[in-house]
């Protein structure tokens, strides 16, 4: 017996495609080779067009698939042999795609996200990341993109801060944090950090000026010279931009230093505790009253979160302790609980606080805006036949139940408080207060140790070999960031448990979509602010 085998080639000049046929067959000495090729042919005209649309050469559908033939087929192959023929033998299709030559269709374009092994033809895809997950190279730039950091001068003009560190990663598109930090210039000065709106620094600033100054500030507007600047921001280019306000927002700060400068007795030139408390609490309840004549012919939107200033503290030792220098302001607090039950009647004991919220609604206590929870029933029953956002809320008996005036806090920088971290409750939620604080120590003293050696007058060549030794073995664990709030973040986001970050997990929550993220995590805003260089 001879084994044959043959391969034809039908192209689809449409789509640039072609498949190959090779089939092996056994034939007996009674099948010519002509009769082989004629049926070789058959099946790949077959192949090209389908079983069902294939047509034999007498125009009639072939009654069966496959190798079988019609009737006309079987009458015109008899005449082709003129002879009866006996066959038998067995077949292998492989189909294999090739682009036509002749085609003026571009080649597929590679999928993106897919391996394609080196030297290989074939069909193998194997997957190199998930869709949608972001990839190691990226990680970075996600958590660096609104990263921030700013050295003030050394000097009277630091105001005691040798600079800061800022980020943030928001979840809610926008975000609903806000960052801000600024130099105050005239009068005494001072710096000013906060995770609030720009319009709040403006109503502080005015709030801490002695009156001899706005009187200045006033002659300026009156005969329509420029203002001497109040404030000198420090902002990243990304961050949401406050900084235009209208007319009636300039008109309302204007208004507040007139009411100031109407005070007939002065400050003192030295700086009162009592004056500083008293001068926050007036720019807030200010603002606020602002905000509340805005809202009546505008709709207002605030947005409400918890921010926590704790400080970093160096001990004797070198050991580090958080102190917490605010209180949030929730029902989680006994003693904010205690105060605002203690505005209402005893009446109104069950429903001012319901699931840990007000009136069973709002989060937070204090808060500026929300005027749904400040006005009077008559007031928002009038607004709210134009809004829909103002209507009356349950138990809505003796308003207001939402506060804006400020906890204020005073505490003296000694030369062991290194840096105080503001953030809001996205990092909070993720870590607590003491992790936070060592892992600043860590970094801010790495970077310390990535910094030239000057060696001592009385320093000697043992000394510095073993000071060298101590600072190779340090430097080798320094993070790769040199943002302090950045490394907060990579920590908060990627933390294994054990303090270190797991890349994975880092990944993992770096990839979440928007509408999933805020299931995991809230907003998150850092500043570190650093106040003394850590003892090393």
């Amino acid at each position: 017996m001879n084994e044959t085998c043959l391969s034809v080639a039908e192209a689809c000049p449409e789509a640039g495609v072609g498949y190959s046929l090779h089939r092996s067959v056994v034939l007996t000495p009674k099948v010519t080779l002509q009769k082989q090729r004629w049926r070789l042919r058959a099946a790949a005209e077959r192949l090209r067009c389908g079983p069902e649309r294939y047509r034999g050469p007498e125009g009639q559908r072939s009654k069966h698939r496959g190798d079988r033939r019609g009737a006309g087929r079987a009458g015109q192959e008899k005449r082709m042999m003129g002879r009866n023929m006996s066959f038998s033998g067995f077949c292998r299709l492989e189909l294999r795609s090739f682009c036509s030559l002749a085609s003026s269709a571009p080649p597929a374009a590679k999928l993106h996200g897919l391996h394609y092994p080196s030297g290989s033809g074939g069909r193998k895809y194997r997957t190199q990341q998930p869709a949608g997950q972001v990839g190691p190279a990226q990680v970075n730039q996600i958590l660096k993109a609104y990263e921030y950091s700013h050295s003030f001068p050394k000097g009277s003009a630091s105001h005691g801060v040798l600079g800061f560190h800022s980020n943030l990663l928001p979840s809610n598109q926008p975000s609903e944090d806000r960052r801000s930090s600024a130099t105050f210039l005239p009068g005494r000065g001072g710096v000013m950090f906060g995770a609030v709106s720009h319009r709040l620094f403006y109503y502080m600033a005015v709030a801490m000026l002695p009156l001899r100054i706005l009187g200045e500030m006033e002659s300026s507007v009156e005969e329509d010279r420029p203002a001497p600047p109040l404030l000198e921001w420090h902002r990243h280019p990304r961050d949401p931009c406050e900084l235009d306000y209208g007319t009636n927002t300039v008109d309302s700060l204007r208004h507040y230093w007139q009411d100031r400068l109407q005070q007939e007795e002065d400050e003192e030139e030295e700086e009162d505790e009592e004056l500083v408390s008293a001068g926050l609490v007036s720019a807030f309840k200010r603002l606020d009253f602002d905000l509340s004549v805005e809202a009546q012919s505008s709709p207002l939107q605030v947005s409400s979160f918890t921010l926590r200033a704790v400080l970093g503290v160096q001990e004797v030792d070198g050991s580090w302790s958080a102190l917490n220098l605010t209180n949030d302001h929730n029902a989680q607090n006994p003693d904010e609980l205690q105060r605002i039950m203690g505005e209402h009647p005893r009446s109104e004991r069950r429903t001012v606080v319901r699931h840990d919220r007000l009136l069973g609604l709002l989060l937070p206590f204090r808060g500026f805006g929300n005027m749904r929870f400040k006005w009077s029933p008559e007031m928002l029953s009038l607004v709210s036949e134009k809004r829909q956002d103002m209507m009356l809320p349950p138990h809505y008996l003796t308003p207001p139940y939402l506060s804006a005036e400020p906890e204020v806090t005073l505490h003296r920088i000694s030369s062991r408080d290194k840096f105080l971290v503001l953030a809001t409750d996205g990092l909070w939620e993720l870590m607590h207060r003491q992790t936070v604080v060592q892992l600043v120590a860590q970094q801010l003293t790495g970077l310390q140790y990535q910094r030239p050696l000057v060696p001592g007058a009385g320093m000697t060549l043992g000394g510095l070999q073993k000071l060298l030794v101590e600072r190779r073995g340090r430097v080798q664990a320094v993070l790769e960031d040199h943002n302090a709030a950045t490394h907060l973040l990579r920590h908060a986001l990627g933390d294994d448990g054990y303090g270190a970050v797991a890349p994975n997990r880092l990944v993992k929550m770096l990839s979440l979509p928007p509408d999933l993220a805020r299931r995991y995590r809230d907003d998150i805003t850092i500043t570190v602010i650093l106040l003394n260089e850590p003892d090393v």
